[in-house]
C-alpha cells in the first residue's frame, strides 16, 4: 500500500506569510475551521439541550478511519466529523460526542464515568479570582506581610491523585507567587512557599488552604528584560536568511511537498502539530514511511520530597492541552527566513472558536554538511550541504516554554526535537541552607528543584506499507575472540507487546529497526527505518509512587502495539486526577502479536533537569529529541543527486584559494 499524493501539485502556489483559507477543505485530514467548530457546538447544543453548565473541553477533527484514508483519492466523498469533550459542571459528568458536520447530526454521545477531562484555559482565571475571595487565603497572606492582592500571582497546577481527593471533585492545586511591584515581570523570584490553595473548579470554591509554615519571601528580583539587565552586547551583527528564488516547499491547503517528501499537517489541542501520511518519492514511486506521528503525552515530575514540591508532576498534554497553549509566532524571532505560517482553530470553554494566528511555522534551514569527500590523490573535492524542512510550534505552559520541531532531511531522515526554555519553577529554603534536591539560586534561599521532562511519541509506522515488524539490535562480543577486537550486531525480533517493552542500553549501542518483510532491498534484506534512541530518559520516581502509577509510559523507553484508533495517548485518554494504570501498561497487558502487523511504536525521551545557576532567571534552551533514519530503505545514498551550491555561495569544489577557504 502506498500513499496517493496525486492531488499534491508540484507547482502548488506558496504564500510567504499568508494563511490558508480555513473554510476550504482540500483534504479530509484538514483541521476544523472556525465555522465548523461553531457548527459542531451548535448541533450538539440543540440535539442534547445543553445548558450554560456544559463546558466544551475540546473540539477538533474526528479523523476518518485509517483504512479509508489509505485508499483515499481526490474527489472521494468523506464526511466531515468533529470530536467533542463536554463537561457538565452541575453534575461533574464528562461526555464524548461525535458530530457529523456533513449531515448536521450527532453520531454519538457517550458518558465517560469516573474521569476528569483536561483543564480549560478559563479555569485558570477562575482559580485566581476564587482564591482571592477566600478569607482564609487572605489571612494566610497577611501572616506573611502580603496585603496587595493585585501583586499576588496564583499559578494553578493539576491536582494529581494522592488518595485524599476521592470524592469526584474537579480539583486544582494552586501555588503562590508575589510580584514586588506592578512592573515586576518575574514573580518566580518571589515564591510564597508552604502555601497551597486546593480549589474545586465545578463548585468554584476553595476546598482548603494548606499552610505548613511561614518562610520569608525572597526579595531579590529576577530581571531579564533589556531595561533591567544593562547594556546589550554590540558584537552581534545582522544575519539575514534569504532565498532569492523563493522557498523550496510547496503548499496546497495543509498538504506539503518539499524535495522528495510529501505529508499533511494537522493540529489538535492535546498533541499540537500532527504529521500525516509522510512519504518519500523514490524515483517514480511514493513510498510511505509514517501514517501518523504526534506527541502522545508528557509529564514533568519533580524530585524534591518536600510537602509543596513532591506533588508537582504535570501532564502538560493530557492535563493542560498543550496545543491549545500555542504561541502566535513572530517573523525573525521564533522563525527566521522564508516562512509559511498556518493558523489553527481551538475553542474556549463555551464552545466559541478561537483562532491562534501563526501558530505553526514552516521553513527551510541550512543543516551543515550533507556529505563530502576529498580524493587525497588528485585533490578533487565533492561537497554537498544539507537542508532540512522544519515544522514547528511553541507552547507556553505557565513558567516553561516548549518549542517542538519536526525536521525532515534530504536523505530520508526524520527528526523530532524539543527545545525547553522559560523560567524554572522555584521554592524557598531556610537562609543559609542548601538542599540535595535542588539548586540554590541566590543568598535568600531561592532554589529550583531537580525534575525531569519526559515525552512520549506515538509513531504509527507504515514503512513501505502497513505490515511492519520491530527488531532490537544489540552489539555483542563473540566468546571466541582471540584478538580481543571482534564485535558484531545481533538482531532480535520482538514478537509480542510484552517482549517489546524495552529500555535503552548504551553498553550494547542498542537501537530498534522497523522493517517490512515483504519489501527487500538490493542485498535481500527487508527495507527498514532505524529508531536511534538519543536522549532516552525514564522516570526516577519509584514504581509505587503516584506519578509512576499515572505515567507508566515513562518507566520504559520503547513500547510497540498493534494499531488501534482508540489507543492514542500513552497515559490514557484522561490522566487528570487519574489513579494510574491506564494507557500503555493496560493495553500491552493483552500481549498481542506485533509481527507483520499494522503497528504503532511509542518512544520515551526527554531531559533530566538538574538545574544550573545559568538557568536563572530565564534558562537557555535545552535541546533533546530523537531521529528516525532509513536503514536499508534505499539501495544507496539517496542524496547523490543533490547539486552542489551555486557560485556566490560556495567557491567550487576544487577552489583551494584563500577566498575559497574563507567561504
Amino acid at each position: 500500500m502506498v500513499y496517493n499524493n496525486d492531488h499534491m501539485a508540484p507547482g502548488a502556489a506558496v504564500g510567504m506569510i499568508a494563511d490558508s483559507p480555513l473554510a476550504v477543505h482540500e483534504h479530509p485530514l484538514d483541521m476544523l475551521s472556525a465555522d465548523e467548530v461553531e457548527s459542531a457546538v451548535g448541533i450538539l447544543k440543540k440535539a442534547k439541550e445543553l445548558r450554560d453548565d456544559h463546558r466544551f473541553v475540546a473540539v477538533y477533527l474526528q479523523e476518518p478511519p485509517k483504512q479509508l484514508m489509505l485508499n483515499y483519492k481526490p474527489g472521494d466523498k468523506i464526511d466531515r466529523q468533529a470530536f467533542l469533550v463536554v463537561l457538565d459542571r452541575s453534575t461533574g459528568k464528562t461526555f464524548e460526542a461525535v458530530v457529523n458536520l456533513s449531515s448536521g447530526s450527532v453520531t454519538s454521545w457517550t458518558h465517560v464515568p469516573e474521569i476528569q477531562p483536561a483543564i480549560m484555559l478559563d479555569e485558570f482565571e477562575e482559580v485566581e479570582l476564587g482564591a482571592k475571595q477566600s478569607v482564609e487565603f487572605r489571612e494566610a497572606l497577611a501572616k506573611r506581610g502580603i496585603t496587595d492582592l493585585d501583586l499576588v500571582c496564583i499559578e494553578p497546577w493539576s491536582a494529581g491523585y494522592y488518595g485524599d481527593d476521592d470524592q469526584g471533585r474537579r480539583l486544582m492545586r494552586a501555588l503562590i507567587y508575589v510580584k514586588k511591584s506592578k512592573d515586576d515581570v518575574n514573580p518566580y523570584a518571589h515564591p510564597v512557599d508552604n502555601l497551597v490553595v486546593i480549589f474545586d473548579l465545578n463548585r468554584s470554591e476553595v476546598v482548603r488552604i494548606e499552610d505548613t509554615g511561614v518562610v520569608q519571601v525572597p526579595q531579590t528580583p529576577g530581571h531579564y528584560l533589556p531595561s533591567a539587565v544593562g547594556p546589550m552586547r554590540t558584537s552581534v551583527k545582522q544575519l539575514d536568511i534569504t532565498q532569492p528564488d523563493g522557498p523550496g516547499f510547496h503548499v496546497q491547503g495543509h498538504q506539503i511537498s518539499w524535495e522528495k517528501w510529501t505529508f499533511h499537517i494537522g493540529f489538535t489541542p492535546r498533541e499540537g502539530v500532527v504529521l500525516n501520511q509522510v512519504a518519500f518519492r523514490d524515483g517514480d514511486e511514493v513510498r510511505p514511511v509514517l501514517y501518523r506521528a504526534s506527541l502522545s503525552e508528557m509529564v514533568v515530575p519533580y524530585g524534591d520530597p518536600s510537602s509543596v514540591q513532591y506533588r508537582k508532576n504535570a501532564f502538560d498534554a493530557g492535563e493542560y492541552n498543550i496545543g491549545a497553549l500555542a504561541n502566535s509566532l513572530e517573523l525573525g524571532c521564533d522563525c527566521l527566513g522564508e516562512i509559511r505560517y498556518f493558523d489553527v482553530v481551538m475553542n474556549d470553554s463555551r464552545g466559541n472558536p478561537l483562532t491562534l494566528k501563526n501558530a505553526v511555522c514552516l521553513h527551510e534551514e541550512d543543516a551543515g554538511l550533507l556529505w563530502k569527500h576529498t580524493d587525497f590523490r588528485t585533490g578533487h573535492v565533492e561537497v554537498r550541504r544539507s537542508r532540512r524542512l522544519v515544522i514547528s510550534f511553541v507552547a507556553t505552559v505557565a513558567n516553561y516554554e516548549y518549542a517542538f520541531y519536526w525536521n525532515l532531511y534530504q536523505d530520508g531522515s526524520i527528526e523530532f526535537l524539543v527545545k525547553a526554555t522559560g523560567i524554572v519553577s522555584t521554592g524557598v529554603l531556610p537562609r543559609g541552607e542548601k538542599s540535595r534536591y535542588g539548586q540554590l539560586l541566590n543568598t535568600e534561599g531561592l532554589y529550583a528543584p531537580i525534575h525531569q521532562h519526559v515525552f512520549n511519541m506515538r509513531l504509527d509506522m507504515d514503512v513501505d506499507g502497513s505490515a511492519n515488524s520491530v527488531y532490537e539490535v544489540n552489539t555483542e562480543v563473540p566468546e571466541d575472540n582471540p584478538t580481543g577486537s571482534a564485535f558484531y550486531p545481533v538482531e532480535t525480533l520482538l514478537r509480542t507487546e510484552q517482549e517489546a517493552i524495552r529500555l535503552t542500553d548504551s553498553t550494547t549501542q542498542r537501537y530498534w529497526k522497523i522493517v517490512n518483510h515483504s519489501r527487500r532491498n538490493i542485498v535481500g534484506d527487508p527495507t527498514a527505518y532505524r529508531l536511534h534512541p538519543s536522549d532516552a530518559v525514564t522516570l526516577f520516581a519509584q514504581p509505587h509512587s503516584s506519578v509512576a502509577q499515572r505515567a507508566g509510559f515513562a518507566r520504559k523507553t520503547l513500547w510497540v502495539t498493534p494499531f488501534s484508533p482508540e489507543e492514542r495517548h500513552g497515559a490514557g485518554e484522561y490522566p487528570n486526577q487519574s489513579r494510574g494504570g491506564s494507557g500503555l501498561p493496560a493495553w500491552t497487558a493483552a500481549n498481542r502479536g506485533i509481527v507483520d502487523e499494522d503497528i504503532v511504536v511509542w518512544y520515551t525521551f526527554g531531559a533530566h533537569h538538574v538545574v544550573r545557576l545559568e538557568d536563572w532567571p530565564v534558562m537557555p534552551v535545552q535541546v533533546f529529541g530523537f531521529m528516525l533514519q532509513p536503514y536499508g530503505f534505499f539501495d544507496e545514498n539517496p542524496t547523490l543527486d543533490v547539486p552542489a551550491n551555486s557560485a556566490g555561495h560556495c567557491h567550487g569544489s576544487n577552489d583551494n584559494s584563500p577566498e575559497g577557504r574563507m567561504s
